[in-house]
Order: C-alpha cells, then sequence, then structure tokens
C-alpha cells in the first residue's frame, strides 16, 4: 500500500517529542499534517513553531483536548492515517492523579476509536502502547555480570521479551495505556478498524524535553550537559533497550503502509538485544563525549520499576521488513548535538502557526 498523500494525515500529540518528529519526516514528504494537541506538556509549543516555520501551510494545527467529543469527530475527518500519540506519559505522574491519568490515556484514546468507528471507511491507525504493560517482571530470572543485569534465560537474553509474556497491568500508568491498547485491538476486531499497537521500549531523540519521570537517556544527558547531579533510582545496573527516533519514524510508516499485514496486532519495539544500555554504561558513555563523568546521587527503587526489559522485535521485523539502523553510541551522539546547540532561534521564540 503506498502512502496517501491527497488527504492529511492526523497526528495527535503532534506537537510532543515523537509527534513532531513523524510530522516533520511526513510533512518533507509531501504530505499535509493535522496536528491535535492541547499544548500542556512543557516545551511543545516551540515544536509546534518549529514545524510551521519549516513547512508552512502542509501543518494544520488544532490546539483542542484529545478529551473533547466534537474536535476529535471533525479531526478524524477525511483523513489518510492516524497516529494517536496524545496521552499522559509518566508513571510518577500517574500515581499523584490516577483519575487525569485514566481519563487522558484510556478516555482519550476512547473518543479517538469512536470518532474512527463513525466514518464509513476509517483510516489506519497506529497507537502507542507501553512495556508498562507487562508490570515489574518479578518472575524473570536475573544475574548480575559487569556494569548490568543479565536474563539467566538464553532465549530471552538473545532475543529480548516477545509479545507472549503475560500482561500484568502495574501502576495507574500501565493500566490507562493497557486498558487503552485492549480497546484499539478489541476496536480492530469488532469495529473492523485497521490498528496496530506498538509496546514501545526506551524512545530518544532530538526534539525531546525530558523529565526525570519520563525519557531518561535525554534527561540524563540533558543533566550531564548542565554539570547537574543525576538521580538514579535502584542500583544503576537495570537495562533498557534504547530506540532513537528516526528508526522508531520508519516503524510508524512501515505499519500505516502495510497495514494489511500488521492490523489487529501488538507488537514490541525497541532497539532490541543490540540496542541496550544500564545508567552505568550510559554514564560511561558520557564521560567518553564529555570528558567527566556525572555526578550522581542514588534514591530507592520507584513504583513499578523492572531490573531489565529488552524488546524482542522479531515479529514486527518478519511482518514488515524492519530493523533499527542507529545504534546507541551514534544515537547519543547525535542527541548530544542537539541538546548542546539547542539555544532558542527566533523564529521558535516568535512563530506560530
Amino acid at each position: 500500500m503506498m502512502a496517501d498523500k491527497a488527504r492529511p494525515v492526523l497526528i495527535t500529540g503532534g506537537a510532543g517529542f515523537i509527534g513532531a518528529n513523524l510530522a516533520n519526516h511526513l510533512a518533507s514528504r509531501g504530505h499535509a499534517v493535522r496536528i491535535l494537541d492541547d499544548l500542556s506538556r512543557r516545551g511543545v509549543d516551540r515544536n509546534l513553531a518549529w514545524l510551521c516555520a519549516q513547512h508552512g501551510e502542509r501543518i494544520d494545527p488544532r490546539i483542542a483536548d484529545v478529551r473533547d467529543r466534537e474536535v476529535v469527530r471533525a479531526a478524524v475527518q477525511d483523513v489518510a492515517a492516524v497516529f494517536h500519540f496524545a496521552g499522559q506519559p509518566a508513571v510518577t505522574t500517574s500515581l499523584v492523579d490516577p483519575r487525569h491519568d485514566f481519563a487522558v490515556n484510556t478516555g482519550g484514546t476512547l473518543e479517538i476509536l469512536e470518532a474512527l468507528r463513525a466514518v464509513p471507511a476509517p483510516p489506519p491507525l497506529v497507537f502507542t502502547s507501553t512495556h508498562k504493560v507487562y508490570g515489574c517482571l518479578p518472575d524473570l530470572a536475573l544475574r548480575f555480570e559487569g556494569s548490568r543485569w543479565r536474563p539467566v534465560d538464553d532465549a530471552v537474553l538473545a532475543h529480548g521479551i516477545d509479545e507472549h509474556r503475560r500482561l500484568a497491568f502495574r501502576t495507574p500508568y500501565g493500566c490507562s495505556k493497557g486498558a487503552a491498547e485492549q480497546y484499539v485491538l478489541d476496536y480492530a476486531h469488532s469495529f473492523q478498524i485497521p490498528a496496530v499497537v506498538f509496546r514501545m521500549s526506551c524512545v530518544y531523540g532530538p526534539r525531546q524535553r525530558a523529565t526525570e519521570a519520563q525519557g531518561w537517556v535525554t534527561h540524563v544527558l540533558s543533566r550531564a550537559i548542565d554539570r547537574a547531579p543525576i538521580t538514579i533510582y535502584g542500583d544503576g545496573f537495570q537495562v533498557r533497550d534504547v530506540l532513537f527516533v528516526d528508526d522508531l519514524v520508519d516503524a510508524f510508516v512501515r505499519a500505516w503502509t502495510q497495514i494489511e499485514m500488521v492490523r489487529g496486532h501488538a507488537y514490541n519495539l525497541g532497539g532490541g538485544p543490540r540496542s541496550t544500555l544500564s545508567l552505568f554504561e550510559l554514564l560511561d558513555m558520557i564521560e567518553q563525549l564529555r570528558g567527566r563523568r556525572p555526578h550522581v546521587r542514588f534514591e530507592p527503587w520507584r513504583e513499578g520499576d523492572q531490573r531489565y526489559y529488552v524488546s524482542d522485535t522479531r515479529a514486527f521485523a518478519a511482518a514488515t521488513g524492519w530493523q533499527p539502523r542507529i545504534g546507541p553510541r551514534a544515537g547519543i551522539e547525535a542527541l548530544h548535538g542537539w541538546l548542546v546547540e539547542r539555544a532558542l532561534t527566533p523564529w521558535e521564540a516568535s512563530h506560530g502557526c
């Protein structure tokens, strides 16, 4: 299936980190991009200003909440695809205000689904979930080796966690995203909406304005550049697979253009076993980049933390041919360059859509 350029593409949360990177990719290739975003996350207005400065009338911003039923119904009309990224993204925030977390992540997703169900021929829907739907993985046997935890099971070590893993929602965030993804999968079957779910691991890259609660690679690197102390929750040996945002954008486009191959499925998506980092290994890499090791302090493990999570991406690769191309070192060097040079430019401060 060829990407449809005759109709706009809708990206909810399109001013955010992932949304802005996808919007830039699509607009650069001639697509009109409709962005639905309430701009509630600090700094994303700069991403929207950047998109407008880069692409002008190809960007159609609609500043509204994804829970606004009438706005959502109008936004899905005549679109070629919907990428639904709008949501509350942090575990810690969900623990403070579970009602808001549920209302945005689950309720907002249901508004998107219901709006699509009312469309005579619903367009493809790509939804971003999270690896947190698998919980804390307390039964995953680990051994300590070198600067990281490693699985005892050789198959998990070689390939990561696959989609056959039992769902075990933990924290309000895990519950709200898990419930939302199950609605997406059910609407794909009950109402024939061509939808696919990505259970994503750790994504990083330019235009990410991370916090301690979300976007750990960018947060740690930003703190190091500012010579500010870094708080490590746990022991620092916990491992994640990391995925550079350009590779994620490639996966999104493949899912859209090959929707008949992936509709109705949930896929684990991340850098996979070849793109893993422990927190201490990231600090080592930063020391090599900066010539100075960041100062760290330690706090207890947080609710819902996993000592090890790596995505098994073989199912999505088999369906679409996708493979990540940018390894951690190249990606972190690229992100470091962007962070160092990200001082505000005049158009970021003064131009809007």
